[in-house]
């Protein structure tokens, strides 16, 4: 049987059945087990050797993390052919036993004394290494096909990225710019007057937001307040908050009502806007005589009282509709004095709303519980306090709304 196998292999095809059973005795015979290396990448090369039985694995970067198989010969099939034409010729492999195999071992002197009794042989070398040759370009014109395809195809990927990138960057550009400009809406500092003191802070989610605040002189008497949150978050909310700001701000200062205000605001959102936006705000008139503090509320929080004597209470309210929805609009107005020591603080729903990591909101009585010592603190400090208690109770929970607070003290 091992006479039929080496007659079966094409490069002793034409050899005499009496010179391969000669072949037969003078191979040396090798057995290698699971695991075994057969010879080494750059290793000089002597013999050819022929799998009798078992499998061999051809590797390249033998024990490497990047360990490669390229081929696994089987029995009847040769390598080291080119060790036997090439005196001192390098293994451009490793071969590895996969599992325990028997060889036959030719070396360059067999050979070449096989090859002058059959000078025949030399051709079957050509030709077989000819084949091999043939086969190794067109593999290797595949693998480069495919090389070049994988590496179009991380171009075009990394052309795509890039274009992310750059479209990423310039998205972070334009908000950058639309957080300046709403920024340089909201009012640098506040007002100082006499007998009252103001505070405000504003934490938007993103990094522009739709809530707004303002204190503003409207005469030498009286001081315009505004608090306002637009139902959504982004540049959108920012847009249609710049324009409702604006359009408070033009009517406020031709001497109207908060109601009046609050109505004519509406009936040029309503005519104008072309989406489902709408804005929930409280803009009221603070009378630095008396006190006296006239506001109309249109959806909004209702405002609550820090009493001079550590009680916090909430106004007392009725419904009121949000800006931009309806062309009819109900409104809450009322009217309330503000006594010397109080604080009136306003706020947007983002602070009740805000959650801890176990999903519990702050609500309407932390905001009272919390505010009840902040009877000896300044407007500023009382929105600083408030802010800074939030956080710890949000305790690095993800922010789903913008938090706006405005107070007013009465000193």
């Amino acid at each position: 049987m091992p006479v039929n196998l080496l007659a079966k292999i094409p490069l002793f095809v034409d050899l005499p059945i009496e010179e391969l059973e000669r072949l037969m005795e003078a191979l040396d015979t090798r057995v290698l087990e699971p695991g075994e290396i057969l010879f080494h990448e750059g290793e000089p090369g002597e013999h050819l050797y022929i799998v009798m039985n078992g499998v061999l694995e051809i590797i390249m970067g033998e024990g490497r993390p990047d360990e490669l198989v390229l081929n696994v010969l089987r029995q009847g099939e040769y390598l080291g052919e080119m060790s036997l034409i090439i005196p001192g010729g390098k293994r451009t492999a490793s071969v590895r036993a996969r599992e325990t195999a028997v060889l036959l071992s030719m070396s360059r002197t067999q050979f070449m004394d096989l090859t002058k009794r059959y000078p025949l042989l030399a051709s079957s070398m050509v030709t077989v290494l000819s084949q091999r040759l043939d086969a190794t370009n067109t593999s290797t014109f595949r693998e480069l096909t495919e090389k070049n395809r994988q590496l179009q195809t991380a171009y075009d990927e990394l052309k795509a990225a890039q274009a992310q990138l750059i479209e990423k960057e310039r998205l972070e550009r334009e908000l950058q710019v639309a957080a300046e400009i709403q920024l340089s809406i909201l009012p640098d500092e506040l007002p100082k007057v006499k007998g009252f003191n103001f505070g405000a802070r504003i934490l938007p989610a993103r990094q522009v937001g739709g809530d707004f605040y303002d204190v503003f002189q409207l005469d030498r008497n009286r001081m315009g307040v505004l608090i306002g949150d637009v139902a959504d978050k982004g540049v959108p909310s920012a847009l249609f908050m710049a324009r409702a700001h604006a359009l408070i701000m033009a009517e406020a200062d031709i001497g109207l009502t908060p109601g009046e205000v609050m109505g004519l605001v509406n009936r040029h959102i309503t005519r104008l806007q072309k989406s489902t936006q709408f804005v929930t705000v409280l803009y009221g008139i603070l009378d630095l005589n008396t006190g006296e503090f006239s506001y109309a509320r249109a959806g909004h929080e209702p405002p609550l009282i820090l009493m001079p004597d550590g009680r916090v209470e909430r106004v007392p309210h009725s419904p009121g509709m949000a800006i931009g929805l309806w062309e009819s609009i109900t409104l809450d107005e009322r009217m309330i004095e503000l006594a010397p020591g109080s604080t009136l603080l306003l706020f947007t729903d983002g602070m009740t709303d805000c959650r801890d990591p176990d999903g519990e909101a702050f609500g309407i009585e932390r905001i009272k519980q919390t505010l009840c010592y902040y009877t000896h603190l300044t407007a500023q400090q009382a929105c600083d306090e408030l802010l800074d208690t939030l956080k710890r109770y949000q305790d690095g929970a993800k922010q789903d709304d913008d938090v706006t607070l405005v107070a007013v003290r009465v000193e």
